[in-house]
């Protein structure tokens, strides 16, 4: 239910904010910027839900003390870290089909013209998975080795400004930004003109070095919370 009355109020946003700049500006009518639109304030909205759902996730078993009764049985920590960090992921994975499906619906409204850019919404799909992959790593490992959960709900928020302010970093800072990657891997950028005030969308595939990075990242902070949670006292 959270998570949809977020989503809810992200594509609420997205609606509107689109829907103005289209009536000012025809040229703003193209399914690019509304993958482009959406990526960005992807930046901003996910980080917060990932940190929200992954505390959720992960505080009954601070609150209820349950590693204690997992000694019991023969379900390792291993085991119930791999299972919550599923359900997390499961449950962003279901918030950006909705999105994608916002994308079409949203244009067929607008009768946005030109071919439906199955590939390009393919790729947004898969580009905001891998970094949700990523940002949850990190978050899950927070919030199960840190009791507070207010440390990863801060993180969330920090990661909700980084992700918004993240175009204003130059690219050799904010390839270590993580949660830049919302609008690193989107297919969809937006490049401005040298010669006018103006810019334009560009579409294409998103940086291979940089998938592979933010997988190769994901599988370190995966296992490291694993590890860690793993052997911490209880």
């Amino acid at each position: 239910m959270m998570l949809t009355l977020f989503l809810g109020a992200e594509m609420a946003w997205a609606s509107m904010s689109l829907s103005i700049s289209i009536s000012r500006n025809t040229d703003n009518a193209s399914w690019e910027a509304l993958i482009f639109s959406i990526s960005s304030m992807n930046g901003l909205f996910l980080p917060i839900i990932s940190a929200i759902v992954v505390s959720r996730v992960c505080d009954m078993e601070h609150k209820g003390n349950t590693w204690k009764m997992l000694k019991t049985t023969n379900t390792g920590r291993n085991q119930v870290y791999a299972a919550k960090y599923i359900c997390a992921n499961s449950l962003i994975l279901y918030g950006i089909i909705a999105q994608a499906v916002f994308i079409f619906g949203f244009g067929w409204f607008k009768e946005i013209g030109g071919d439906m850019p199955f590939l390009p919404l393919l790729q947004f799909v898969i580009g905001t998975m891998i970094t949700t992959l990523l940002v949850i790593a990190l978050q899950q490992w927070l919030s199960l080795t840190v009791r507070n959960q207010a440390f990863a709900l801060c993180l969330g928020l920090l990661g909700g400004f980084i992700g918004t302010t993240s175009g204003l970093f130059p690219p050799g800072i904010r390839q270590f930004l993580l949660w830049s990657y919302y609008m690193d891997l989107s297919p969809v950028t937006y490049v401005y003109s040298t010669a006018s005030t103006t810019g334009s969308y560009v579409s294409g595939m998103p940086p291979a070095g940089l998938l592979i990075a933010a997988m190769l990242l994901t599988v370190i902070l995966y296992f490291a919370g694993s590890f860690h949670a793993s052997k911490q006292e209880i």
